[in-house]
């Protein structure tokens, strides 16, 4: 076959009537070979060099080339890595467009680009036998309509694609852990039962683990370690007959459509898995290194490193932006997903050496957003940190964006579990964290309200263990955070004491209904609904065993329900809902909130600023010319203190729906002073609440 100029309009490999277009974004390189390979990705069968560039882009068209064909790159150019250059045409790369992955990268040494020896000089071993290679691939078809989920009643379930599936017991052994796992009725049906409204699938894209994970018989099970953006991971496929690893998420995706569930996905644009100067040639860092990458401006040789994972990638070169902008349209408009969590998201906003790499709020990434026309009405999620200069930028992103909020995880593990925090921060966390979101600029719901997510301890573990225990990943229990604001009770792990095991309980259900009721857009971590424990590890980012897959043989299945109670009570009642910012009073429809200290007093300044003060009675109304149905007030009364607290009501009656202290659901009627328990919320309202009152 005889290459023909072809054109640049799509990157990759663009499967056409006639044959396969293909195109690769190496301004720096000096040549280009395309290398074709067999069905299994082991023997090399053709070589062909590409003859045209175009603007930085090199292209070809391959007459008569089909769907299935196995091909990677050869590209060549100066090794000068004082300069930013590692090209090796001895190491065939990745496609970055790469839309299904041929191979599992074992973290072999011939995939460095350098001499192991001697960095300074290239590797001339050839490892394209072993190499991770692309499958050209034919379009799935324009999915079905995604799912539309009012913001107001939006509730985030964090979720691993193979971890809440490997030890279900009603989900055949074939498909657990895997996406036709995750789509089985059994699934679904906890799914439902807790009322959650959209899934954050952790990273599904294709990955490849670190060698030092790797020599340990550990991987980056998390998944933040991605080498082809745009490639559902393999590892999570059933390999059932007839279906691919894209097939099937694409299945798993219309699935959780028709069940009514939104689909987020953890994307992982901000860093690759050719970690730092040391790591592997894998792709990016062989086809440009000097365009893809963020390089030290002094010393080229080594890379900018505000992820903590070696490398950052620079999205201020308009060939990558277009990299990850293809990317993220292919996940919508291939695979219907509903929108995007951005991992470490500052670093997809930074300037460039111009501006000291500044986050800024008109950066190219978050413009090319806002303009998109696939992607503009997509709901996209920030994590708003990462460790570079400025990294902190809770708040900073632009209206319609949410943000993972960790003031309010800290505020309320400190909160109840510590004795730490006085009423005013609380307040402020309750309330949507309105000093962080401009209400001006910001909607109710752009506060992702969490106790707990993938990073850090699990909410049995918060409450079970005041030290990390992280010796399984290898580093001498020195990863993970050290400050986590929990509390063990007494006993360092497992306790058969039933008192401890009361309290350890009673905090969980005051947590969980303290994230729910908060003023935001709610996020719960998959298991905590059920008392999943990882055994203490609060970096369990390389366990893919039994510390990390949900433990549904000794599910809390009381604990379960309580949830479902809690989403169904905040579904009922619009006072719970984020559809505007509380206010001290206005016009219909505004949710008033009025504040106060058990006796129903207004609360001071030093009251609001009494560390020791533990007890807040908080009033929420939505004004209304007419009663409604569903615009009852509600009374969130909260105990956080070691003693039992005396409220006074205001005047009315006062239906109890909720009782973290007991666990309670069923509706009951208060008297005109109640005697709150300790570390207690209960949630009351002017009406019953039917719907929560009946047993799932």
């Amino acid at each position: 076959m005889v290459l023909t100029q072809g054109h640049t309009r799509k990157l990759g490999a663009t499967l056409e009537p006639e044959g396969v277009n293909f195109c690769l974004a190496a301004p720096h390189a000096h040549a280009v070979e395309l290398c074709l390979f067999d069905a299994h990705g082991q023997l090399e069968t053709a070589r062909h060099w590409i003859p045209h560039k175009t603007d930085g882009v090199w292209h070809a068209f391959l007459p008569g080339a089909k769907a299935e064909l196995v091909y990677g790159w050869r590209v060549h150019g100066p090794w000068a890595p004082h300069l930013g250059h590692r090209f090796n045409p001895a190491k065939l790369m990745l496609d970055p467009y790469a839309r299904e992955v041929v191979g599992n990268y074992q973290g072999q040494d011939i995939h460095l680009g350098h001499d192991p020896l001697d960095p300074s000089q290239a590797d001339s071993r050839d490892n394209a036998a072993v190499a991770l290679k692309a499958r050209v691939v034919a379009d799935l078809g324009t999915p079905p309509p995604g799912v539309r989920v009012d913001p107001a009643q939006r509730v985030i379930y964090e979720l691993h694609t193979k971890g809440f599936t490997a030890l279900h017991p009603d989900v055949p052994p074939a498909l657990r852990g895997t996406y036709a796992g995750l789509a089985h009725p059994a699934a679904i049906a906890h799914l439902k039962a807790l009322g959650v409204t959209t899934l954050s699938l952790m990273p599904v894209a294709q990955r490849a683990d670190e060698s030092r994970l790797l020599k340990l018989g550990l991987t980056n099970y998390w998944g933040y370690s991605p080498i082809a953006w745009s490639a559902p991971e393999t590892r999570y496929w059933s390999g059932t007959q007839g279906t691919s690893p894209r097939s099937e998420f694409r299945q798993l995706v219309d699935v959780l459509h028709q069940a009514g569930l939104e689909v987020i996905l953890d994307v992982v644009y901000n860093h690759t898995a050719e970690t730092d100067e040391f790591g592997p040639t894998l792709s990016l860092r062989g086809i440009d290194n000097a365009t893809y990458y963020h390089l030290e401006p002094h010393d080229p040789a080594r890379y900018i490193n505000w992820t903590g994972c070696g490398n950052c990638v620079n999205l201020n070169q308009p060939l990558v932006l277009r990299t990850v902008m293809d990317s993220l349209r292919l996940w919508v408009e291939e695979f219907g997903v509903d929108g995007f969590r951005f991992d470490l998201a500052p670093v997809l906003a930074r300037g460039d050496q111009r501006n000291s790499y500044q986050v800024a709020s008109n950066a190219a990434f978050l413009m090319a957003i806002a303009q998109d026309p696939v992607l503009a009405s997509r709901l996209m999620v920030a994590e708003p940190w990462d460790i570079g200069p400025g990294g902190y930028q809770l708040g900073a992103f632009p209206p319609g964006w949410l943000e993972w909020n960790d003031k309010f995880r800290d505020t309320q593990r400190a909160f109840w579990l510590c004795g730490q925090e006085h009423l005013g921060a609380l307040a402020q966390r309750l309330a949507g964290s309105t000093e962080a979101f401009n209400p001006q600029r910001r909607g109710p719901n752009a506060s992702v309200n969490f106790v707990t997510a993938h990073d850090g301890f699990n909410l049995t573990d918060l409450v079970s263990y005041e030290h990390r225990h992280n010796e399984a990943n290898g580093e001498h229990n020195r990863d993970g955070h050290g400050h986590n604001l929990s509390r063990n009770f007494g006993v360092e792990g497992p306790s058969n004491n039933p008192d401890i095991q009361t309290q350890r309980l009673q905090r969980k259900r005051a947590l969980l209904a303290a994230t729910v009721f908060s003023l935001g857009t709610p996020m719960l971590l998959a298991g905590d609904d059920i008392g999943h424990s990882q055994q203490g590890n609060n970096n369990a980012y390389c366990q893919d065993n039994a510390s990390t897959w949900l433990n549904w043989q000794d599910a809390d299945l009381e604990l379960s329900r309580f949830v479902g109670h809690l989403l169904r009570a905040r579904q009922q009642r619009q006072a719970l809902q984020a559809r505007a910012w509380w206010q001290a009073d206005g016009p219909a429809g505004t949710v008033i909130a009025r504040w106060s200290m058990p006796d129903t007093t207004a609360l001071s300044h030093d009251a609001w600023n009494d560390g020791h003060q533990r007890a807040l009675m908080l009033h929420l109304s939505v004004e209304l010319a007419e009663p409604d149905e569903g615009h009852a007030a509600c009374l969130l009364l909260i105990n956080a203190s070691e003693q039992a607290a005396r409220f006074r009501l205001p005047a009315g009656n006062w239906i109890r729906h909720i009782d973290t202290s007991t666990g309670a659901t069923s509706d009951h009627l208060l008297v005109a002073e109640e005697n709150l328990p300790p570390a207690c919320l209960w949630l009351a309202s002017s009406q019953p609440l039917f719907i929560a009152s009946r047993q799932p």
